[in-house]
């Protein structure tokens, strides 16, 4: 065994790190080729309504039809604009998100660990990885202590290899045990990583299940947008019009009756909540986490990090002579008092040396650091494990120095912590000669023959002691040592005694309760999965209000995990692959999961998971696994997100009603026309425009609008429910019908008085069309103020457009309208109001027959700490 003092170089200097950055360059892969215009619009004239646009336009131009074709370039021309800017807008939206989530090493120089972007490492720094950890470079390790690494990325081999000193570590690969320090040997795209992000980045995703919902919901409605109009050609050649204007008419009646801008609108608003959730400090790394966060029906959690501050501090601690400790103090700052639990606050404590060799133990037997504050940060900060940091602030309040102390009792061999026996074990040569063994870890796998050395009687009262401190909350932590003349294998420490037991807590987060209480109204279940010991798990539970004395309470080392996933909602001593069971046993009952979590044990949960969740302070590996990375680690954010989905898909919902609904009145006005008197209601270009102005701007607006109120109080959507689902079938029919109805009774009644009455059915259609798009707004609260702008602006543009295509000399040739008085432009306008006004009657009718309640907006259920409710941004903006 190599018992040389495990020395703590220098590393490269901050100065020379930056000269060798400025000549070799950032520690990361050339941006992905963007695509150049022309391929952006060529890409949208291949969508297949709009190649069906390009055929109409080839037909009215061979028949000399230039007005038709005018309309119909028009059409494709703001269409593939709205699409390129989109493309263009959400390319540069997931840019800035990567940038958020980009990832960070732990470096040494100047002698001095430090946490720098993972961009500015540079040949030849120095940098420690630990479990968790993705290599952020090529390194040569200069040291390893059972270090194994997940190479799958790299050679699809799923098992673990280990690496010694003086092997490779290969940038992308992940740190499953152990730890290691290397040289940097190459970066940026000369690494492994940048071949595997090369790759990945020539790889473009596919379609979100929305989209492909939606997608399949496209090729139903064309269909029978094929069929009818196919039928109206049909009327209209037998009632003896041209068949050459029929069948423009026909291919005109498709294009208007599906609603192209759809894939537009769905991407517009998946952009839009993923810009509100980064706002919020929920950075989505996949699109489809956006939408898919509204079904979410089950939130597994971690305990620390989430539903706590994750700033771990040791509050209580037992000593080998049984006296009680309590510790206070601020986060990691190490300025804080240590007294006995029994002695009144105030006066100069005293560290009695049992206390003492306590805190050197657990100061020795750890790999953290702590940085004081700077410009960036206004306290202390953790480097490495936060409850590694909670042990060396408590050992600085015990009047410890850490540097001095770790110098004089330099380590020579070590046992890392892993999962299969949690614990670990360090080695240091002692100062009087001889060597020290530290070992700390759980009290099960601690205080047990023969790790330590202790009567049956004396193990026993250590063990309640544990279970007292468990029992407030606490992660216990019990640390035995011993002095040796030979330097013993840490991997199986033997003859140790008890010193002591360390009760580590991290309180709850500000408003946490309040935020899992406001879950369970919104229909969706929060339950706790961690590897703390039970009563820890249900005393967290308990102030959470998850758990209440008599709810079970599953063992991860006992029954059978998944067989409870549908009773419990505590979890304790969970292993990873039973994460992993419980995840499959809920989705199996038909739950939309989201996990969350923050170290390597959480990873293969977040990725089975239907939306991983990983927390911004954990471990890279954690991040890269999941959907949504939440910068603050606040589950509040987690509540924004939930509602942001259920906006999402609300509003698509709601454009779904206002655009097929148009087309299902204009398929009608053209098929029931000629049964009233009216021959050819619209002409091609008059379809054209009314669909060019009805489904561009407003339709797009529609996606921007605001959460409903009680988004968050009510349950989550079904994952089976169809699109069209939960009435809104019928509400497209009924809309569509009725708008259809005010259009024929106006062009009757002004055909009886020998008006113009294709050009009053021309303005009614569009007009009416945009009244329903202001009727189907998400509801106001009662005196609310403001609302959709864009939305209101989109209409009054459009409206005023509609108008202009009877006011204008140059439009009405073009759209071969007719002028009309003023007094017809009245007629028009209030006939057109009343599609809208019915289903704003019919509303209101229905939410008043409905229980009363006091309203109690959505901001106030989800707004904690720096979470901010996507719905509450979005009225502020307004």
């Amino acid at each position: 065994m190599d018992t040389d003092t495990l020395v703590r170089p220098a590393g490269l200097s901050a100065a020379e790190a930056a000269a060798r950055l400025r000549v070799d360059g950032p520690n990361a892969v050339s941006a992905p080729v963007r695509r150049h215009l022309a391929v952006r619009v060529l890409r949208q004239l291949t969508d297949p309504l709009v190649a069906l646009l390009l055929a109409a336009a080839v037909v009215t131009t061979v028949l000399g039809d230039y007005p038709d074709t005018a309309v119909i370039v028009l059409v494709v021309l703001v269409n593939t604009v709205i699409g390129v800017v989109q493309e263009i807008r959400a390319d540069r939206a997931i840019a800035a998100l990567d940038g958020l989530a980009a990832p960070t090493a732990r470096v040494v120089r100047d002698g001095v660990d430090l946490v720098v972007p993972a961009a500015e490492l540079v040949r030849d720094d120095l940098v420690r990885i630990e479990a968790g950890d993705v290599v952020p470079a090529d390194l040569l390790l200069t040291d390893a202590s059972r270090l194994q690494l997940d190479e799958s990325a790299l050679t699809g081999e799923s098992v673990p290899v280990g690496r010694d000193t003086g092997d490779e570590a290969a940038a992308g690969t992940v740190v499953t045990t152990g730890r290691g320090t290397g040289t940097v040997r190459r970066t940026g795209a000369d690494s492994a990583l940048g071949r595997i992000t090369a790759l990945v980045g020539s790889t473009r995703p596919g379609p979100t299940p929305l989209q492909r919902r939606l997608s399949g919901l496209g090729r139903v409605l064309g269909l029978a947008a094929v069929t009818l109009s196919a039928l109206v050609f049909t009327i209209g050649v037998l009632g003896g019009q041209p068949v050459v204007e029929m069948a423009v008419t026909a291919v005109s009646l498709v294009v208007a009756a599906v609603p192209e801008s759809l894939p537009a609108v769905v991407t517009l608003a998946l952009a839009l909540g993923a810009r509100r959730m980064a706002a919020s400090r929920a950075i989505p790394r996949r699109l489809h986490a956006v939408e898919t966060l509204g079904s979410v029906t089950v939130i597994a959690s971690d305990k620390t990090g989430t539903l706590t501050e994750g700033r771990m501090a040791v509050q209580q601690a037992v000593t080998a002579d049984d006296v009680r400790w309590a510790v206070t103090g601020v986060g990691y700052d190490p300025q804080g008092e240590v007294r006995r639990a029994d002695a009144p606050q105030g006066g100069t404590p005293v560290v009695p040396d049992e206390l003492r060799r306590l805190a050197r133990a657990v100061l020795l037997c750890n790999d953290a650091a702590l940085t004081p504050p700077d410009d960036d940060r206004p306290g202390w900060g953790a480097v490495g494990d936060p409850l590694e940091a909670g042990l060396l602030a408590f050992a600085a309040r015990c009047g410890l120095d850490p540097t001095a102390t770790r110098a004089a009792w330099p380590r020579v061999a070590e046992h890392p912590f892993d999962q299969a026996n949690r614990r670990m074990t360090t080695v240091h040569r002692a100062c009087a000669g001889g060597y020290l063994v530290v070992c700390k870890g759980a009290p099960e796998n601690v205080l047990v023959a023969p790790v330590v050395e202790a009567t049956d009687e004396e193990l026993a009262r250590w063990r309640v002691r544990a279970q007292e401190l468990a029992a407030q909350g606490l992660r216990v932590l019990a640390v035995a040592t011993a002095l040796t003349g030979q330097a013993p294998d840490p991997a199986a420490p033997v003859g140790l005694r008890p010193v002591g037991l360390v009760g580590v807590g991290d309180p709850l987060r500000e408003g946490a309760p309040v935020i899992a209480g406001h879950f369970d109204d919104a229909g969706v279940r929060l339950v706790l999965i961690t590897g703390d010991h039970p009563a820890t798990a249900t005393a967290i539970a308990g102030r959470l209000g998850l758990w209440r004395d008599g709810d079970p309470v599953v063992h991860g080392d006992g029954a059978a995990v998944p067989e409870h996933a549908d009773t419990a909602r505590v979890f304790a001593r969970t292993q990873p692959e039973q994460k992993l069971d419980i995840i499959a046993a809920l989705q199996s009952r038909g739950h939309v999961v989201a996990m969350t979590g923050d170290g390597v044990n959480d990873a293969p949960a977040l990725r089975r998971a239907d939306i991983g969740v990983a927390m911004g302070g954990g471990t890279e590996v954690a991040r890269q696994a999941a959907d949504l990375v939440l910068v603050d680690d606040n589950l509040g954010t987690v509540a924004a997100a939930i509602g942001e989905g259920r906006r999402i898909y609300d509003n698509i919902r709601r454009f779904l009603r206002y655009a097929l609904a148009g087309g299902v009145a204009e398929v009608a006005v053209m098929l029931l026309g000629p049964l009233f008197g009216l021959p050819v209601p619209l002409l091609p270009a008059q379809i054209l425009w009314v669909n060019l102005l009805t489904h561009g701007l407003p339709g797009v607006a529609l996606g921007a609008e605001p959460a409903e109120e009680g988004t968050l109080r009510r349950p989550p959507r079904s994952p089976q429910e169809s699109v069209l689902g939960a009435g809104l079938a019928r509400d497209i029919l009924l809309t569509g019908g009725l708008i259809a109805a005010v259009v024929l009774a106006a062009g009757v009644v002004a055909a009886r008085f020998d008006r113009p009455w294709q050009s009053m059915v021309f303005v009614v259609l569009g007009l009416a069309q945009l009244g329903v798009a202001l009727a189907v707004r998400a509801p106001r609260p009662a005196g609310a103020t403001g609302g959709n702008r864009a939305l209101l602006a989109a209409v009054a543009l459009s409206a005023a457009l509609q108008l202009a295509g009877v006011l204008l000399p140059p439009l009405r040739h073009l759209l071969g309208t007719e002028a009309l008085t003023a007094a017809e432009l009245l007629g028009c306008a209030l006939v057109s109001v009343l599609p809208g006004l019915v289903l704003v009657l019919t509303r209101r009718f229905r939410r008043g027959a409905g229980p009363e309640r006091e309203p109690e907006p959505d901001a106030h259920l989800i707004n904690s700490g720096s979470a901010t409710h996507a719905g509450d941004t979005e009225r502020s903006r307004s």
